[in-house]
């Protein structure tokens, strides 16, 4: 049988990151990881990043959700993965940061696959900062965001490195009091050793039912803009500090001034990252979050322009 892990994780959280240290560390053990994974907006980001990983078997879901509403997607891609690779030793499921990872983890149980696929458990990313200040998200989303961490199997309680040991020993305590039944591990950059996880993964698990608070009918919305031209830096970046804090998330390519290729943009959290590129992809950018239609993207055109 095939095991399976499913990451979950808030928008921004790290999951990628993660996703990508397994990979790698799957391939030193000689295994051969697939992947499926769900993008909550349009184009695959971040299945881009699997894709530089070389030739790892890989099914996208793009705007929709692993869960219940997408069962029959999913079901479909697994089987896709299933039928075209013979070889598979481990499936790694990362689900869009919209996502309930019990409704998440429910749609991979098919009969189709009963006999083929092992349901290891579910690892779940949390952003250290975000989880001190839950507070400022509003109600649904808050409510999500600690769905998610309540129902892990294993908990990363990332980006510690971005906190004081003051606060690092806040987040680690409680929430070592909401999940206590999960491990934790404090994560820079969601690196930690994948033979720890199968290792927690693999010893018996106590059955708890607790009600689940649902991810559906959630405010999220994305909106996809493209760039008509070169952006100067400092310009651009000026204009993502004005965003409002409903803004969760950004990802995508754009073109810098005196700059061949568009640069790899990610937004998480007031946080910025920019990576240069070394293909020239398209200059196009996804927005997550809520109340987006109250954004003045006037203040950025030219270079801007809605799709």
């Amino acid at each position: 049988m095939i095991d399976v892990y499913l990451f979950s994780g808030f928008l921004g959280s790290g999951k990628t990151s993660l996703l990508l240290h397994t990979i790698e560390q799957l391939k030193e053990q000689g295994k051969k990881p697939a992947v499926l994974m769900n993008e909550f907006g349009a184009l695959p980001f971040d299945s881009n990043a699997v894709e530089g990983e070389g030739d790892i078997p890989l099914k996208e879901l793009l705007e929709g959700c692993i869960c219940c509403t997408g069962a029959e997607k999913t079901e479909a891609q697994l089987q896709g993965l299933l039928e075209e690779n013979d070889e598979i030793d481990v499936i790694l499921i990362e689900t869009t940061g919209a996502a309930h990872p019990v409704e998440a983890l429910d749609a991979v149980y098919s009969p189709l696959f009963a006999d083929r696929l092992k349901i290891k458990g579910i690892v779940t990313v949390a952003d250290s900062r975000r989880w001190l200040e839950r507070d400022k998200l509003s109600p649904q989303i808050r409510a999500l965001f600690m769905e998610q961490i309540r129902h892990a199997h294993v908990l990363l309680a990332n980006k510690a490195d971005l906190l004081t040991e003051e606060e690092l020993a806040t987040v680690t305590m409680e929430l070592s009091h909401f999940n206590s039944t999960a491990p934790i591990i404090q994560t820079t950059g969601a690196k930690v050793a994948f033979s720890f996880i199968e290792k927690v993964l693999s010893a018996p698990k106590k059955e708890e039912q607790q009600p689940i608070i649902s991810g559906k009918g959630l405010p999220l919305s994305s909106k996809l803009i493209t760039f008509t031209k070169s952006v100067d830096q400092e310009t651009f970046e000026e204009w993502v500090k004005t965003l409002p804090d409903t803004v969760y998330r950004m990802k995508g390519y754009v073109p810098i001034t005196g700059s061949k290729n568009p640069f790899l943009f990610q937004y998480a959290y007031g946080m910025v990252n920019w990576l240069p590129e070394y293909v020239k992809m398209e200059p196009r950018l996804v927005i997550i979050g809520e109340g987006l239609e109250s954004i003045n993207y006037d203040s950025v055109n030219p270079f801007l322009d809605e799709i």
